[in-house]
């Protein structure tokens, strides 16, 4: 007689892998998102002071609403003293309950991918998903820099541009901050105000 019961116990087993196989959640997860559009640069006017304009205020907050019902909020934001990152948070992070923490960095103001990197890796362990709010070209240089794997498209895309808004994360397999290196992490996503009006249509 066919027992049944076997049979199904069976055909579970085999379509789910026991628990030691199911992956486990990153180690470290870096979040890099480029500020919202700014208004232009007016003769005079120190640049560090120029402000998000009406677009730029309505896609931080989109990018914010996607992060709230993805559950990717960051459990500590780190930012550039730029008018333009720091109310780029303010509106993304209006969209999740509790706002995570952030302080401003000043070494994050006109840096390079390397002095980003460095910023990053002074983080402390107890921190496992960091964002960092900056600005282009460093941004993107750096998203470039540490990204070894991941989805081949977004990748594609990512290497074109990382627009206004744009938001990178990228995931790595080690337990410290302080052994970021290049070539470390694997792009789990990549979005951006425009991704995400396309994928809604």
């Amino acid at each position: 007689m066919l027992d049944c019961r076997r049979f199904e116990i069976d055909a579970f087993e085999s379509s789910h892998p026991p628990f030691s196989e199911v992956p486990k959640p990153p180690m470290r997860r870096l979040l890099l998102f480029r500020h919202s559009k700014a208004e232009r640069a007016i003769p005079g006017t120190p640049d560090v002071d120029r402000a998000l304009i009406e677009r730029g205020r309505k896609d931080a907050g989109k990018i914010g609403a996607y992060m709230a019902t993805h559950h990717l909020a960051p459990e500590r934001v780190i930012l550039s003293p730029a008018a333009r990152c720091q109310q780029t948070w303010k509106y993304a992070a209006k969209e999740m309950k509790p706002e995570p923490a952030a302080m401003s960095v000043e070494k994050l103001y006109d840096a390079t991918p390397h002095a980003i990197l460095a910023v990053i890796k002074d983080q402390p362990a107890s921190v496992h998903t960091l964002m960092v709010v900056g600005h282009n070209p460093a941004m993107h240089e750096l998203a470039l820099m540490l990204i070894a794997s991941g989805d081949v498209e977004a990748r594609e895309l990512l290497r074109e541009k990382l627009p206004t808004s744009g938001l990178v994360i990228i995931d790595f397999a080690f337990d410290d901050w302080n052994r970021l290196h290049p070539a470390s992490g694997r792009l789990e996503h990549f979005v951006s105000p425009k991704s995400l009006e396309a994928a809604a249509n």
